[in-house]
């Protein structure tokens, strides 16, 4: 393997499994394991790799609705609503965007009555000028990663 690609086949060796021995790395990527430490040091340093975390299965675990929140939002407001939103626990996305909405907000909760609680505590901000509440019925995908390509 030439190093010029070996960040790339790094980060897609641990979207394969993130808990992976550096010596296991090393063997499959055919390179040392000092080489691997210094190549996944860079990584985190640059913040292309953040952390080693499972994929929760929050329905298995009793947050069975999740539920798209789409706000337009007054101008100023847009960094106090996203903090907001940021903050909340249960959130697990949040996205300024184009179009229609100002923030899309991806949530998970354990019934409807704690989506709504949530849901009332932030439309009910003078800054939200409109807001869009769906429901998901099915997650047919979620929380995909795909493999990163080489230049």
């Amino acid at each position: 393997m030439t190093y010029d690609n070996l960040d790339t086949e790094l980060v897609n060796a641990l979207l394969g499994n993130g808990r992976q021995s550096l010596r296991s790395l090393a063997e499959q990527l055919d390179v040392s394991v000092t080489t691997i430490s210094n190549h996944l040091d860079d990584l985190e340093e640059a913040g292309a790799i953040t952390g080693y975390t499972p994929i929760v299965n929050y329905g298995r675990l009793g947050y069975d609705v999740t539920a798209i929140l789409q706000l337009k939002v007054e101008g100023p407001g847009l960094p106090d609503i996203t903090e907001t939103l940021h903050n909340e626990s249960q959130t697990v996305s949040v996205y300024e965007t184009t179009g229609d909405y100002d923030i899309i907000a991806i949530g998970k909760f354990r019934d409807t009555e704690d989506m709504n609680d949530q849901i009332k505590r932030i439309v009910a901000d003078a800054d939200v000028q409109e807001s869009n509440t769906s429901v998901v019925l099915n997650a047919v995908k979620e929380y995909e990663q795909f493999s990163v390509a080489n230049d």
